[in-house]
């Protein structure tokens, strides 16, 4: 639960980055950026999959590099759903799902490093002492 929270946080904080970094990316506030990182979730959790299965003879053709396009649809699918968060044109289509994912990773990695994600006390009570 706790990690689901965290990620969900992670991704907001990285919409925010996309947002002062990518042109034509606009996020209104901070609950909309979480509302957002919870839909892009979703997108991704449930359409990317049927987008990745449907686009593979172009992915295939393309070395990847359709994934790209697959990647900017959620992005775009999502800002369509989400009131206070707005994509517009292919700089955004193309680059904000691409630094969204690096911010993600990089603030994934630093809640990992300090322990944040896998800290919770269920996980301390789980663990076995080793003899």
């Amino acid at each position: 639960m706790t990690g689901n929270l965290l990620a969900a946080l992670a991704t907001a904080l990285s919409l925010l980055i996309v947002d002062l970094v990518v042109p034509g990316v606009n996020i209104a506030n901070f609950p909309a950026a979480l509302i957002a990182a919870v839909v892009i979730g979703a997108v991704n959790g449930s359409v990317k999959p049927v987008l990745s299965a449907l686009s593979l003879p172009l992915n295939f053709i393309s070395f990847g590099a359709f994934s790209l396009v697959v990647n900017g649809i959620c992005f775009f699918l999502a800002a369509a759903l989400v009131p206070g968060f707005s994509a517009h044109g292919l700089v955004a289509f193309i680059v904000g799902p691409v630094v969204l994912s690096l911010a993600s990773t990089f603030i994934n990695s630093y809640f990992a490093q300090k322990n944040l994600l896998k800290g919770s006390e269920e996980t301390k009570k789980a663990e076995l002492p080793s003899r």
